[in-house]
């Protein structure tokens, strides 16, 4: 491929040379890399729209309608449109001939602090200026830990709880947070539910977002699938797990942005695009959000890096250093920024790796390490200065520049006037969302066999081996401490074998948090939708492994006795699952958990009345709290006044003896025929008092508390002896 050299005015549109110095002259020179024949150019935009040239539709139909731009598209699209880049292979026409009235955003004197311990922080972003307009895209770039996704969370209001911010964020030149639906926010993680194909993932998040009907809800996850280019992939498994197959990592991005679309947005939010996607995939996405943007989509995201042409369609960059704002303006005057600053982007680097090569504190320690190396083989950069000295070169530059300048007049223009404000989308109702929650989780735990149908198979060959091993146990009063045994190792081991859905529960949460954050669900919805969902799986585990274990151990055989042992097996598994998703919750790692809840179910099986009834136990720990918090107790009790209450036993050929004398010496269990069924009320009880427990921290964010707390005190426990 041949290299071109062109000198950086050549590149520059007619804003950028408006705002920068033109006496002074790069000393090396840029080049793009282009197609035989054609040399590419850059994509230039103009500042900022009029309000007044923006003529809105109103007679677009639907709840949830658009307004429709007929403002012309930018001279530079015709350069994405034209074949100089690859584009997707899904047709897009439909989201080209959409106009949408974006939302111009502006930050200004923006400033985040930290609260560690008692006391805020120093600033982690500091007195950042910046704005955003319809139809553009706008980059956030800067080394780790500079502040790229504090930033991007602070302009669009999704800041953590112990972050505090300063400054004022305008929308349409209103000095308001954006409304429900009216923008997306898309995530570093891609958080997808695997089992679902990609129209239904979308269409059930239509669902929990939007109200209306249900055509028009798949009109709008059409267009977002259309928008992204998925219609190749929309009846496929999203996958990732057990034996589905993964969708690539591209078009999983792909999906997490489209998730954001059924709204139809205003503005949209990506943080890190790019994260995982190789140099083919990401050029195909930012294409692609190249193409979302030209319908009139204000689009903000963060990025670490990017190869020449990535960075040839974004269209204005802040670029960031340790919270500090070294420059922002069009991508092209950024070049000429560092070249008056002295630091001229060579021929043969992209850009962005020169400017993080400028700004990066780490590459001081690798040049450092390989100095023998360098001194042999030439500077690893035309950057020969300390990094510090180049920040702070390069954000003095900056602040006496007239890129600064254009910056703050672009923004008193954005701001002195106001726009049209932007409106909520609506939200559906609570029970419509338990509604679509209940049959998602429904859809998603018949589908995924690691999730349910392996366990029922584990199930059932626990309930067959237990049987086996006490099969033939006869009735008579030397079977009746094989019978207590056989219902004491069959219970435990159901509950230990429950465990095994801990990292199911750990992804349900994380779907949640997910879908919290952006306000599609909240916590009461959330387990609601859970437990009602979960109701059915529990109860086919319950019976089909009482049955099996029932029958071949050789119990009392009645029904009416039958049916409260598969009742009891029941709300035992019920309030155990309420623990375990606590415990998830809480832990939030599969291996902490089941280290956790391995040695919580022994602690129970301990005091549960087998080894040792509860009035031998010691009182301190032992029978105070932890026999009468363990539902482990309540169901051997029950299950054992259940089996032994209204029978009798043979003792030689004239005597028998009841069976609650023949257990009543060994095992703590009541005289009374409906002293099971209190035992039973008790576990349901339970089971409703763990989701009340999950319910409060899911609702003041317990967890997020208790994270922050701790890691700000080890923070402050490695600072003070990194002195």
């Amino acid at each position: 491929m041949e290299e071109i050299p062109s000198y950086s005015d050549n590149y520059r549109s007619s804003s950028s040379s408006a705002s920068s110095p033109i006496n002074k002259g790069p000393s090396g020179a840029f080049f793009y890399l282009r197609k035989p024949g054609a040399l590419r150019k850059p994509i230039s935009f103009e500042d900022s729209p009029e309000w007044d040239d923006v003529e809105i539709d109103p007679h677009i139909e639907g709840e949830d309608s658009i307004h429709v731009a007929t403002t012309t598209a930018s001279p530079s699209l015709s350069k994405v449109n034209s074949g100089s880049f690859p584009s997707p292979s899904a047709p897009s026409s439909s989201v080209v001939e959409r106009r949408v009235a974006g939302a111009s955003i502006v930050w200004k004197d923006l400033c985040v602090t930290i609260k560690e311990k008692r006391k805020y922080s120093d600033k982690v972003i500091k007195s950042s200026n910046g704005y955003a307009l319809p139809g553009t895209l706008t980059v956030i770039m800067g080394p780790a830990r500079s502040g790229k996704s504090t930033l991007l969370r602070a302009i669009a209001g999704k800041l953590r709880v112990p972050a505090r911010l300063y400054g004022e964020v305008f929308v349409n030149g209103v000095k308001s947070p954006m409304p429900y639906g009216s923008y997306g926010y898309v995530d570093r993680k891609d958080v997808l539910i695997e089992s679902l194909t990609v129209s239904e993932f979308l269409y059930y998040s239509a669902l929990l977002q939007l109200p209306g009907s249900s055509s028009h809800r798949k009109a709008l996850v059409e267009d977002a699938i259309s928008a992204m280019s998925l219609g190749d992939y929309a009846d496929k498994l999203i996958g990732g797990q057990f034996f589905m197959k993964r969708l690539p990592h591209g078009e999983r991005r792909r999906v997490s942005i489209a998730r954001e679309l059924v709204t139809r947005p205003y503005a949209l939010f990506i943080d890190e695009p790019l994260h995982h996607l190789d140099s083919v995939s990401a050029l195909l996405l930012m294409v692609t959000l190249k193409k979302l943007a030209s319908t009139g989509c204000t689009l903000i995201f963060t990025m670490y890096h990017s190869s020449t042409e990535v960075f040839g369609l974004f269209d204005r960059i802040c670029l960031l250093s340790n919270g500090n704002t070294l420059f922002f303006g069009e991508t092209l005057a950024c070049l000429q920024h560092f070249s008056n600053a002295g630091f001229p982007c060579p021929i043969m680097q992209s850009p962005s790796d020169h400017f993080l090569r400028a700004i990066n504190t780490e590459f001081d320690r690798i040049i450092a390490m390989c100095k023998n190396f360098q001194d042999d083989n030439g500077d690893f950069s035309s950057v020969n200065m300390d990094t510090a000295v180049a920040i702070r070169t390069l954000e003095a530059t900056y602040k006496s520049s007239a890129d600064s300048a254009a910056v703050e007049s672009m923004i008193l223009r954005l701001t002195e006037k106001e726009g049209h404000r932007l409106k909520s989308k609506g939200r559906p109702r609570d029970v419509m969302r338990i509604t679509v929650l209940t049959w998602r989780t429904l859809l998603t735990m018949s589908r995924e066999r690691k999730y349910f149908w392996i366990r029922l198979l584990l199930y059932i060959l626990l309930a067959l081996s237990i049987g086996t091993v006490f099969s033939n146990i006869g009735h008579s009063l030397s079977s009746v401490m094989v019978r207590v045994s056989a219902i004491f190792v069959f219970v435990s081991s159901i509950l230990l074998l429950s465990i095994a859905g801990l990292p199911a529960h750990i992804k349900e949460i994380k779907i949640f948090m997910h879908e919290e954050a952006n306000q599609h669900s909240g916590a009461m919805v959330f387990l609601l939708g859970h437990f009602l969902a979960s109701i059915p799986f529990i109860f086919l585990i319950s019976v089909s492994s009482t049955l099996v274990f029932y029958f071949i151990s050789g119990l009392r055989n009645e029904f009416n006795l039958l049916v409260y042992f598969v009742l009891n097996i029941f709300m035992c598994l019920l309030a155990n699952e309420g623990l375990v998703m606590v415990g998830a919750y809480i832990w939030f790692e599969v291996f902490s958990c089941f280290l956790a809840f391995v040695f919580l179910h022994i602690l129970m099986m301990l005091v549960a009345g087998y080894f040792r009834i509860r009035n031998d136990l010691p009182e301190p720990i032992w029978k105070y709290p932890l026999s009468y918090v363990a539902f482990l107790t309540y169901s051997v009790q029950g299950l054992l006044e259940n089996e032994f209450i209204g029978t009798s036993f043979a003792v030689g050929e004239v005597r028998a003896i009841s069976g609650l004398q023949a257990v009543g010496g060994s095992y703590q269990i009541s005289a009374s025929r409906n002293a099971k069924w209190k035992n039973l009320l008790v576990l349901f009880v339970m089971a409703i008092g763990y989701r009340i427990l999950m319910f409060l921290l899911l609702r003041f964010r317990i967890r997020a508390i208790i994270f922050n707390r701790t890691s700000n005190f080890w923070v402050m426990i490695f600072s003070k002896y990194a002195r």
